[in-house]
């Protein structure tokens, strides 16, 4: 494996799991207070044209990176409502 690919999938997997430490933080505090809805849905928006791109050009490690980067937001972004919604129905009450 020569420099080039070493730091093509390091960047992969970083990219990758960049979003994960903000899922345990939320579900752990069960909490979204402070963190922007629309920060995740352009990040999902600009991931999936990238997969696009990375499909037409054929390149796996960025296939791969998209499409969890894609997944990962989408379990945030559904995250993010469901602790919404909680969090607005105990100020109801």
């Amino acid at each position: 494996m020569d420099i080039t690919q070493i730091l093509g999938w390091t960047a992969t997997v970083l990219f990758s799991i960049m979003v994960i430490p903000q899922i345990i933080k939320t579900i752990r505090l069960k909490d979204t207070n402070g963190v922007s809805l629309m920060l995740f849905i352009i990040y999902l928006i600009a991931n999936i044209i990238a997969l696009f791109y990375a499909v037409l050009i054929i390149q796996l490690p960025l296939i791969i990176k998209y499409v969890v980067a894609i997944d990962t937001t989408l379990i945030y972004i559904g995250l993010f409502y469901v602790y919404r919604k909680r969090a607005n129905s105990r100020a109801r009450r």
